[in-house]
């Protein structure tokens, strides 16, 4: 069975994120009940895209001294893996809700797959998206964003993340084997907030987006090409 795509438009984090427990706890018991937020068959792997009003969500590692100043914007507790991240209008977010037994693979290759997909949306961009050992997303050169030379070795604690800029933030939760939450793609945003934490729980890091390392791209156009992606690479 393939993956329903659905698209959310722009929504509340708060509400979409009871939506992802309901709907996996809909899973769990085997029963096709239904949610306030869109008509859902929770019977069927889905991927959800939406953006997000202003929120910082804490994931279950997080520290509260990762949020430095959240000032006005809300900051909500998860159940996903991770530290502290930024939502916000111009940021592309998917959340696969869907079964690994199904799939057949586990949940490695799923953070692998989901990672595979970001890099070739932004390839598709004309931007090489890289991988960077122990810090889950993908991230890209500033100086040279389409630059093919790849990243080696973990990140160096002395000059973490040095000339590079994190474009996508991943955070996931595998509940009885069903995912849900997912990962958010940089596309056009108000990048001032993440300068108010530590995000992911790295002092320092620098955010950055298609648009700030020039690529002129619509969030319609970065959603439909990842969601393309993920579903083609979250396939069994």
């Amino acid at each position: 069975m393939s993956m329903e795509v659905r698209r959310l438009g722009q929504v509340a984090y708060l509400p979409t994120y009871h939506a992802m427990q309901a709907s996996t706890a809909a899973r769990h018991r085997e029963t096709s009940s239904q949610i306030d937020l869109q008509r859902i068959d929770y019977g069927r792997d889905q991927l959800w895209i939406c953006e997000h009003f202003p929120v910082y969500t804490q994931g279950l590692a997080g520290k509260t001294e990762h949020v430095l100043n959240p000032g006005d914007i809300p900051v909500v507790q998860t159940d996903r893996g991770g530290q502290v991240t930024y939502h916000g209008p111009g940021q592309v977010v998917a959340y696969p809700l869907m079964d690994l037994r199904k799939a057949g693979y586990f949940v490695k290759e799923y953070v692998y797959r989901i990672e595979e997909a970001v890099i070739k949306t932004l390839a598709h961009f004309g931007v090489t998206g890289h991988r960077v050992g122990g810090a889950p997303g993908i991230y890209v050169r500033l100086a040279d964003p389409g630059s093919h030379t790849a990243l080696h070795g973990p990140v160096n604690p002395l000059s973490p993340f040095e000339g590079l800029g994190k474009i996508a933030a991943l955070g996931i939760k595998v509940s009885r084997h069903c995912t849900y939450h997912g990962v958010a793609l940089n596309v056009a945003m108000d990048l001032e907030p993440f300068s108010r934490i530590n995000p992911c729980g790295y002092a320092g890091l620098q955010t950055t987006d298609l648009s700030t390392i020039g690529v002129s791209a619509s969030w319609q156009d970065a959603a439909d090409v990842l969601a393309t992606k993920l579903v083609n690479y979250l396939s069994p």
